[in-house]
């Protein structure tokens, strides 16, 4: 049976590794919130906080301050030349009345986290991303919308409180964006999975293949034994 995205156990995954990680992820967002308006100091740290989610999604975590390695520059040519070609294709998508421009959003969602770990090129990751997330756009849609709109509740609820409610507001959205953060970890694994089958040439389910059956094995032709003269 295809192993598919669990919406509901993505959710909730996610809100345990966001509790357990909380003081390095809250550490991380708020730093990056603080300098995403830096020009090209930004490029550093958006290319530091997506390696910090694929570490996150092989259950380790970095150092917050990780994010401002100089490291994280050294494939910068690369990283504006994927967001050309996503940027190019999803403008295209435009085209045909929105909506596939927000279904190649979703299908190349993951291919700069393919990008930074596995190594491929700008190309091959989008490419691979719309492989590997075929047939579950729906399932990455719905955890993104069930997230969202509890969040937006809890907001509402609290936003009724007296003077105080802003408060409150705005600590459900720092650890909104902590346990998101968390989400995309989850889901990048379970696509992270797929692409590894695709790139070994395997089906992008989880199934184990049938090993192929043995041929037969040729028997050697006998000697002939030497005539008596």
């Amino acid at each position: 049976m295809e192993n598919k995205l669990n919406v509901t156990e993505t959710i909730i995954e996610a809100g345990k590794i966001g509790v357990k990680n909380i003081l390095h992820l809250l550490i991380a967002v708020i730093l990056y919130g603080l300098t995403v308006w830096i020009p090209y100091l930004n490029v550093g740290t958006t290319i530091g906080l997506y390696k910090l989610i694929v570490l996150l999604s092989k259950g380790k975590m970095a150092d917050p301050l990780s994010i401002f390695d100089k490291e994280n520059f050294e494939k910068i040519g690369d990283f504006f030349l994927f967001q050309g070609l996503k940027t190019i294709g999803i403008s295209a998508a435009m085209i045909f009345m929105f909506v596939p421009a927000i279904i190649m959003s979703i299908a190349w969602q993951f291919a700069i986290y393919l990008f930074i770990d596995k190594g491929t090129s700008p190309l091959k990751s989008l490419s691979l991303s719309y492989d590997a997330t075929y047939g579950e756009k729906w399932r990455i849609f719905g955890v993104v919308a069930i997230f969202g709109i509890l969040v937006s509740i809890l907001s509402g609820i609290f936003a009724l409180i007296p003077k105080v409610g802003f408060v409150f507001v705005i600590i459900i959205a720092i650890l909104a964006a902590v346990i998101y953060v968390a989400i995309v970890a989850v889901m990048y694994r379970h696509f992270a999975e797929k692409a590894d089958a695709i790139l070994a040439g395997k089906p992008a389910c989880c199934c184990k293949a049938e090993a192929p059956a043995a041929e037969p094995a040729v028997e050697a032709p006998a000697e002939e034994e030497p005539k008596a003269e």
